[in-house]
């Protein structure tokens, strides 16, 4: 959940509790029988579910199998992920943060549109881009007759005809953030996911995985 000195303070805050009561320092607990929570989450062992993130290149799909032949995401995973499935997709063409999970609660919660779980993509188009266009992604468009929630819009760098910008989005639609700037009259040619909430992909490297931090798995049963 925390370093040492941080568990001390979540504890000293009264933010835990075994059992229903609040925790003391230096009280010993039984793991197997006892229940703790940090401020109403229950603290799982970490062998219950495996966790994984993966910076997914582009190339490959999200499926377990695929009936055309093409790569998957299963493919980048390690020999001892054991039965871990990815939560929600990214297109073939798209890249960034996957998580893989065997915690069915946990990808349902991150996955399930009445939690408007956020995801902040890093997309290149070619030239630039407006600001009466810029105001109509923030504030919605109609696709499919059904308006887009609002969403953050950021310009991070324009350069060489083209405009680099972080787009945070809070639903999942097919296609949704190409289709946005297809809507305004720009095409997407790079589209990768770098956050999911506040968790990013950091010094991850394109095509590898690694396992979840305990703190990082703690933040996403608190989305």
């Amino acid at each position: 959940m925390a370093s040492r000195r941080g568990c001390d303070k979540l504890i000293e805050e009264g933010k835990v509790e075994v059992n229903g009561k609040p925790a003391a320092l230096g009280a010993e607990i039984n793991e197997k029988k006892d229940k703790v929570t940090v401020e109403g989450v229950a603290v799982a062992l970490p062998a219950e579910h495996e966790y994984f993130i993966m910076n997914k290149p582009k190339g490959c799909v999200c499926t377990v199998k695929d009936d055309k032949g093409r790569k998957t995401v299963m493919e980048f995973l390690p020999e001892h992920a054991g039965r871990v499935y990815p939560v929600g997709r990214l297109d073939y063409d798209t890249e960034g943060l996957l998580i893989f999970t065997d915690d069915g609660d946990l990808a349902f919660r991150l996955t399930h549109p009445k939690n408007e779980i956020t995801k902040t993509y890093l997309v290149r188009i070619e030239g630039s881009i407006g600001d009466a266009e810029l105001n109509k992604l923030r504030g919605g468009l109609e696709l499919d007759g059904k308006r887009t929630n609002k969403c953050t819009v950021k310009v991070t760098e324009t350069d060489k005809g083209a405009t680099k910008l972080h787009v945070t989005v809070s639903e999942g639609r097919y296609h949704l953030v190409r289709r946005m700037f297809e809507a305004v009259g720009k095409e997407v040619v790079f589209l990768k996911r770098i956050k999911v909430g506040e968790l990013s992909l950091g010094s991850l490297e394109r095509g590898k995985v690694r396992r979840l931090r305990a703190d990082e798995i703690f933040y996403l049963k608190k989305l």
